[in-house]
């Protein structure tokens, strides 16, 4: 009796253990593809720092993918829709980007991370009085954001 009783018993406990839970259905193991991207492009950033462009890119290419897949999944997020467009800009698709920030600031106008991404994307294309007017929107937040634009308003200024 003892002998059937733990051999149940250890049953159970095999059977319903988190290490198992797999193959009874219980575990999700979904992939977070934004949390992926963010990640890539984490790594992009630091290869460009470096010199390292085609690295660099590399990993904006996958990031993109990625992101897209996310968006996909949930669509709508501001946060998904920054990064869209920052890996986009960062590849040289401008248009592109463009669209993705304008969607993003549309569910979030006050978008720190949108807002500056946006403006530097003005300056990049050469249209200084856009990129001010997302520093307009930022010049109260006392954030990095502010800072980062204003520097590539100013230095954009010197260019054109």
């Amino acid at each position: 009796m003892k002998k059937h009783f733990l051999t149940i018993l250890f049953f159970t406990i095999f059977l319903y253990s988190p290490g198992h839970t797999a193959s009874t259905g219980g575990s999700t193991s979904k992939v977070d593809n934004f949390k992926k991207a963010s990640n890539l492009v984490k790594q992009a950033k630091k290869y460009e720092l470096k010199g390292k462009e085609k690295k660099a890119k590399k990993r904006f290419e996958k990031a993109l993918k990625l992101l897209m897949i996310a968006n996909k999944e949930k669509p709508n997020q501001p946060n998904t829709l920054n990064y869209l467009g920052f890996t986009s800009r960062k590849i040289g698709n401008f248009k592109i980007a463009e669209e993705y920030y304008l969607e993003g600031l549309t569910i979030d106008p006050d978008h720190h991370g949108i807002n500056e991404y946006l403006g530097e994307l003005y300056v990049n294309t050469n249209r200084i009085s856009k990129a001010k007017e997302r520093l307009k929107v930022l010049e109260n937040c006392n954030c990095e954001e502010f800072k980062e634009l204003s520097n590539a308003i100013k230095q954009g200024s010197s260019k054109y």
